[in-house]
C-alpha cells in the first residue's frame, strides 16, 4: 500500500467479487481494521482458521501471516475496511497491539456499538473522498474509533486466564513508562526496574506479546515518532534524532535506515510525494 491511510466498505456485490478472486494468506506492511455489521468474516490468523458472525471488530498487525474473506449471510454483508501506517497514528498502535494479542477478532454482543463504529466510519470515509482531505481529521476521528472500541473490548472481559492478565497488566504498564521516557536515553535495565521485575522477565512477557524484545520494542517506538516527526514538522534529521535520544544524527540515520529501509531524509521525501 503506498497510502498512509485508506478506507472502503465492503458490501454483498463487493464480497461476491472477492469470492472469486485467488486469496492466498499473506502479509502486509500496513495495520488493517475491519469492522463487520452485517454477513460473516472467514479468517485465517494466528496459524487458525475462524468463521466470526458480525458485528465483529478484527485488527491485522503489519507483518502477521493472514487471510481474510468477507462472506454474505441471510444476503447481507456491510463491512469498514480501514488500512493505515502503523506511523500514521503512533501513540495509538502499541495499545492496538497489547489488546488484540492473540485474539485478533472480537465478536461484539450487538449492533449498537456497531452503530456508532459506523457513524464515525462514515465521517472518515467522507473526510477521505474530499478533493483534498485533511488528514489531521482522519487521525482524530480514527483515534475515536480505537477509544470506543477498547471500550467495548473492557466491558466483555476476555483476558480471564490470570497468567494473561498478569501479563498484559505488565505489558500495558511498561507501554505507559514507555510513552512517558521513550525520548530518552533509557535501557531495558531502567524499565525492569520500575516494574520491579528482572530485564528477563520483561524480554519473555515483551516477546510472547510482540515478538519482539523490549530493546526493540524502544526502537521501533523512537523511530515511529522519527516517522511521525518528519512527516508533521520542519525540523531537520539532528533536531528530530536529538529530540528521541540520539546524541549523533549518523547513529539516528543509521539506526533509522536499519528499521525502516530508508534514511531519514528519503524517507520525509517519500512522504512528501505520498501526500501530494
Amino acid at each position: 500500500m503506498t497510502e498512509i491511510f485508506k478506507i472502503f466498505r465492503i458490501t454483498a456485490a463487493e464480497s461476491f467479487k472477492i469470492q472469486l478472486t485467488v486469496n492466498e494468506p499473506h502479509v502486509h506492511d500496513f495495520e488493517e481494521l475491519i469492522i463487520g455489521g452485517q454477513g460473516q468474516l472467514e479468517h485465517f490468523i494466528d496459524f487458525k482458521s475462524r468463521l466470526i458472525d458480525a458485528p465483529f471488530i478484527s485488527f491485522v498487525t503489519q507483518g502477521k501471516i493472514h487471510r481474510v474473506k468477507p462472506i454474505i449471510k441471510d444476503g447481507l454483508c456491510d463491512m469498514w475496511v480501514l488500512r493505515f501506517k502503523s506511523e500514521f497514528i503512533a501513540e495509538t498502535i502499541f495499545s492496538l497491539y497489547a489488546s488484540f494479542h492473540d485474539k485478533a477478532n472480537i465478536r461484539m454482543q450487538s449492533n449498537d456499538c456497531f452503530n456508532r463504529l459506523d457513524i464515525i466510519c462514515k465521517m472518515i470515509h467522507d473526510e477521505y473522498n474530499q478533493e483534498v482531505s485533511d488528514l489531521a481529521v482522519i487521525r482524530q476521528l480514527l483515534s475515536t474509533l480505537f477509544t470506543i472500541i477498547e471500550s467495548e473490548r473492557r466491558k466483555l472481559n476476555l483476558n480471564d486466564d490470570e497468567s494473561k492478565k498478569i501479563q498484559s497488566s505488565t505489558f500495558k504498564n511498561f507501554l505507559r513508562l514507555l510513552e512517558e521516557y521513550y525520548k530518552e536515553s533509557k535501557d531495558v535495565n531502567f524499565y525492569a526496574e520500575k516494574l520491579f521485575m528482572t530485564t528477563r522477565n520483561l524480554n519473555l512477557i515483551c516477546q510472547n506479546v510482540l515478538q519482539q524484545s523490549v530493546s526493540e520494542i524502544i526502537e521501533t517506538r523512537k523511530l515511529t515518532e522519527a516517522k511521525n516527526l518528519l512527516m508533521t514538522t520542519d525540523k531537520n534529521i539532528a533536531e528530530i534524532g536529538y529530540e528521541l535520544g540520539f546524541n549523533e544524527k549518523t547513529y539516528f540515520t543509521h539506526a533509522f535506515k536499519r528499521k525502516a529501509g530508508l534514511t531519514p531524509t528519503e524517507f520525509r521525501e517519500e512522504m512528501l510525494k505520498m501526500l501530494s
